[in-house]
């Protein structure tokens, strides 16, 4: 039975969060405003009791975590001095190995990435924990539900047996901005892997972004930041926020990035929300590739001289020397000791270890062929091949 979503209101969230934390101060004038935004797209999804229960149990905990970690701000004046300095970031379309890519440059010993421990449970400053804090064992108990939900996803995303000490994507800090409502904020809640519909604001997000950063940098010995998101369509906002920031953007067949897409949004929403109508979905995420493929050719930014493009058959032939050349055209090297630690990772971590992700090119629903020639201007502009999976 559909309820009416009793669960959902925006001003006993608030109060309640409030009431919790004895905070009121969520540090954006605009954000109780754009919270009610947020529940409104929920509200259209006419959930269930128990869909709303679970949804509104995710709204208080983004608050409380959203609450707590701008009075941090104020009660340690130190992360407001924190220096980002020189960042490296991942970036491309989904499913074009940046994932693979920011594991690598994790492991680096002289390198520092966001966890996930540390963006679900951000308060206190993680810096700070002492031995027996306890947010550690939560994220990996989180996971631990997340994977038992969702077994399908290891196959197609096997970093998620990291755990809390996973790497999430640079969007996953605007979780408690409510600008985006990633399933590993939202698994709980009935919703699939929700796209679109929240209002954006790249320089308010990136401030966030930057937020975080000196937030988990600070009680810490300063490290290179190694980070990975969607940037491409926000790149004057990224450049604003870190304009001595050095981004690799990897660069793959737009058909095989939309059926890869396509087959990892199914896998998703029918774990969270039971079911799934792939026509929707291979017609969302069509939609989304080709809005980024347009976006990428035309944004003269994309020449920026800080930003390395690659292919990603380049960089699945040669992972650690393609590193190697990002941080070359960074002004790095890569360490001995960092390379030793990137090719262990590639030994003991295989793409398959979980089961090989299968996907077929069929679940767009179009024409490939028409797709190909639709596409070309961008495998021109970067030198791609139409990729041939066997």
């Amino acid at each position: 039975m559909v309820a009416s979503s009793q669960h959902l209101d925006a001003d006993k969230l608030l109060h309640a969060a409030e009431a919790q934390t004895g905070l009121d101060d969520y540090g954006d004038d605009t954000f109780r405003g754009r919270f009610a935004l947020a529940l409104e797209q929920l509200h259209k999804l006419k959930l269930e009791i128990a869909g709303q229960q679970a949804a509104a149990g995710v709204c208080h905990h983004l608050l409380t975590s959203r609450l707590q970690f701008f009075d941090d701000h104020k009660r340690y004046p130190g992360l407001a001095d924190e220096v980002i300095e020189t960042p490296l970031f991942a970036t491309g379309e989904p499913r074009s190995g940046t994932t693979l890519l920011h594991a690598l440059m994790s492991v680096d010993p002289g390198s520092r990435s966001l966890r996930f421990w540390e963006v679900m449970y951000p308060s206190p400053p993680p810096g700070l924990a002492g031995a027996d804090d306890l947010r550690r064992a939560r994220a990996d108990a989180d996971w631990r539900e997340i994977n038992a939900m969702a077994p399908e996803w290891l196959k197609l995303h096997p970093y998620n047996d990291m755990l809390g000490e996973g790497l999430p994507e640079c969007e996953r800090t605007w979780a408690f901005d409510f600008r985006v409502m990633t399933p590993t904020a939202w698994w709980r809640a009935p919703i699939g892997m929700y796209v679109g519909g929240l209002p954006t604001d790249p320089q308010a997000q990136y401030r966030i972004h930057k937020m975080m950063l000196q937030h988990c940098q600070h009680g810490r010995s300063r490290k290179r930041w190694a980070l990975k998101g969607f940037h491409g369509p926000r790149l004057q906002a990224f450049f604003d926020a870190y304009p001595d920031a050095r981004l690799i953007w990897t660069h793959r067949d737009p058909v095989q990035v939309t059926a890869s897409r396509i087959a990892m949004a199914a896998t998703l929403t029918r774990a969270f929300s039971g079911s799934v109508d792939l026509r929707e979905q291979a017609a969302i995420h069509l939609a989304a590739t080709r809005a980024g493929i347009r976006d990428t050719l035309a944004n003269p930014l994309v020449d920026d001289p800080r930003i390395l493009h690659m292919r990603y058959a380049d960089f699945i032939a040669d992972p650690v020397g393609t590193i190697g050349r990002f941080y070359e055209f960074s002004g790095f090297s890569l360490s001995a000791e960092a390379e030793r630690a990137m090719r262990a990772y590639l030994q003991d971590n295989k793409g398959d270890r979980h089961g090989k992700f299968v996907y077929s090119t069929d679940m767009i629903g179009v024409d490939v062929g028409e797709l190909h020639r639709e596409f070309a201007p961008y495998r021109a502009r970067f030198g791609l091949d139409i990729e041939r999976r066997q």
